[in-house]
């Protein structure tokens, strides 16, 4: 019988993953430089291969480090979320939670699953609004957190992903092709919006709007029938998308970032929201895309070799 890995030890490698260095991640741990040495060696001994290599003055993780430690992170969230589902001092109460629905429909079932099995006696209700509501919503106490495009207007957020800012049309039309551009955008008010006119402006590509929603499912919809191309984030692709490069005359868009903003939540709810912060967070760092031989209904036809995810690489960070 194969004996069960360290917790400990998992956990000093993770704060060293985490941290770029034994000596910093000791100090996370409480333990000393040499103990935390110890520690990865008896790990490394206990899968049989190197975890780390030289790197200059600093240890990098080996490609089967990095395998290690998504398997690690996800066993010490199974441990905590384990330990808190026997917790009778465990958080109690309810929380409000608002996102863009482009984010809810990709983000949202990992982040609630997760978040109920560490906190079952919290009851979340959950709003759909573009950022801009959502931020109006939170300045009036209507809502606990939310998860937001951040940009410079929308205040105070804690940045918890990126994500590349796509092209896509539909893979079976040829709409992109057309002289005078159709589009499927949001509102005026559109970080997105505003980023494929100026694109379009620079490139003196001509365009018009043909659909206006702050519905990503009409937009996705108008994209996927052949009717107009839209820019979406890449957690939002779907099969049937064809994802529009430099090749077909489509300029890089920029990137965008994810954040999270919170309310002015009464102290005995501040916990609770602290706790659905941190699970977000972790949660979005795990989120990937389907791997590429799982999605073979995605056309990637326009992007460079560069911007192309290899066969088996997630979609994720490409």
């Amino acid at each position: 019988m194969a004996i069960p890995l360290d917790l400990d030890q998992l956990q000093t490698f993770v704060a060293i993953a985490d941290t770029g260095s034994f000596t910093r991640a000791a100090n996370e741990v409480h333990r000393t430089q040499s103990a935390v040495s110890m520690q990865m060696r008896r790990l490394e001994e206990r899968i049989g291969k190197a975890l780390f290599e030289k790197d200059g003055r600093t240890n990098r993780l080996t490609d089967d480090g990095e395998k290690l430690l998504a398997y690690a992170r996800r066993m010490i969230r199974l441990n905590r979320e384990t330990m808190a589902a026997f917790d009778d001092t465990s958080l109690e109460g309810q929380i409000r939670i608002g996102t863009p629905d482009d984010y809810a429909d990709r983000f949202l079932p990992e982040i609630m699953a997760r978040f109920a099995r560490s906190n079952p006696r919290v009851e979340m209700s959950v709003v759909c609004e573009p950022t801009a509501n959502l931020v109006e919503l939170l300045k009036r106490g209507q809502l606990d957190l939310a998860l937001v495009t951040h940009s410079a207007g929308t205040g105070q957020s804690e940045i918890v992903r990126r994500e590349p800012l796509l092209w896509v049309s539909s893979a079976n039309h040829p709409i992109h092709e057309e002289t005078i551009l159709p589009l499927a955008v949001g509102r005026p008010t559109c970080m997105w919006r505003r980023a494929a006119c100026d694109a379009l402006d620079a490139s003196g590509r001509d365009y018009r709007i043909l659909f206006t929603s702050w519905s990503a499912t009409v937009v996705i919809a108008a994209v996927l029938s052949g009717l107009a191309v839209s820019v979406l984030p890449e957690c939002a692709l779907r099969p049937g998308m064809r994802v529009l490069g430099e090749a077909d005359g489509f300029a890089p868009l920029p990137d965008i970032r994810i954040g999270i903003m919170r309310g002015h939540a009464p102290a005995g709810l501040s916990a609770i929201v602290e706790a659905l912060a941190r699970h977000i967070s972790e949660s979005l760092d795990n989120i990937s895309l389907p791997m590429v031989e799982d999605a073979a209904s995605f056309d990637f036809t326009g992007l460079s070799k560069r911007t192309k995810p290899r066969s088996g690489q997630s979609l994720v960070g490409w």
